[in-house]
């Protein structure tokens, strides 16, 4: 019988370098964090805004590096992608909407 030559475990060959990596920026990311806690950016919204794009950032991180995103087919990984802006929009209208209430 005609043994395959690639597995789809050879398609995860990262080692456990990437991952260590990985776990360090996300350390270092949330030191950001906390740093930027402590900063008065004088507007509210820019403070939240930059809250959330350090939380985008570390998501974005544990997404496709330890859910394996990474090593997805390209249809996945759009279909991955319209869900979560369509998750945006729909939080985008609700702030709207609590803005002008």
């Amino acid at each position: 019988m005609h043994q395959p030559t690639h597995t789809h475990a050879d398609d995860h060959a990262g080692g456990y370098g990437i991952y260590l990596k990985v776990w360090l920026g996300l350390i270092v990311f949330t030191g950001i964090t906390v740093a930027a806690a402590g900063v008065d950016l004088n507007s509210a919204g820019l403070t939240i805004a930059l809250a959330l794009l350090i939380a985008s950032v570390k998501t974005a991180l544990v997404v496709y590096f330890f859910m394996h995103i990474k090593y997805e087919h390209l249809l996945f990984k759009l279909m991955l992608a319209v869900c979560a802006i369509t998750f945006v929009i729909f939080i985008g209208l609700t702030f709207f909407d609590i803005a002008y209430r």
